[in-house]
């Protein structure tokens, strides 16, 4: 696997190697000695998977305190943009948001530090979300982000009249009124 440091400090693209020949192709999602040796310790506890159609937009999401959650996420089907910002109090780059595109073409991993928010869109018909995360989800832990704050700017690559939200998704708090 190929680590690809980011300009976020903990926050890495892995591109994992692939074998491909005229029946397909195969490739190592996970494998704990090499992921420990080139981005660090890491125990996952927990796997999730979400099936999303175009225009969705999930998060920011994180997990506060004893509860956070560092993900290994990836999209198995489809293709999505993976966005974390980083919330960790004193780092300096505070209030930054990263992103990628993770499809089931590039076969790109997106590694996120507890610390983080964390979200997607999904840029194809529909896509098919893993992750890969360190703590158990804990409902009273739960924290988020609006997805279009003005003061992080993301680009979303889907026009705004097509974003898909849930309702839970349409009331989060902006960065600058944030309470961690």
């Amino acid at each position: 696997m190929k680590v690809i440091k980011t300009p976020i400090d903990g926050l890495v693209v892995i591109e994992p190697n692939v074998f491909g020949d005229a029946r397909g192709y195969f490739f190592e999602s996970f494998n704990q000695a090499e992921f420990e040796r080139e981005v660090g310790p890491v125990h996952f506890v927990q796997d999730n998977e979400s099936r999303s159609v175009y225009g969705v937009v999930r998060g920011l999401h994180f997990q506060k305190g004893e509860h956070a959650q560092a993900k290994l996420v990836r999209a198995a089907v489809g293709s999505v943009l993976d966005v974390a910002v980083d919330l960790r109090k004193g780092s300096p780059t505070f209030g930054h948001s990263f992103s990628v595109e993770l499809s089931d073409e590039n076969h790109l991993m997106l590694f996120i530090p507890r610390g983080f928010a964390h979200g997607f869109s999904v840029l194809s018909e529909h896509a098919v979300f893993q992750y890969k995360c360190d703590n158990f989800y804990c409902p009273d832990a739960e924290g988020a982000l609006a997805w279009n704050d003005p003061e992080l700017a993301i680009d979303w690559q889907i026009p705004d009249s097509e974003v898909l939200l849930s309702g839970k998704d349409r009331n989060h708090p902006l960065l600058k009124d944030l309470i961690l």
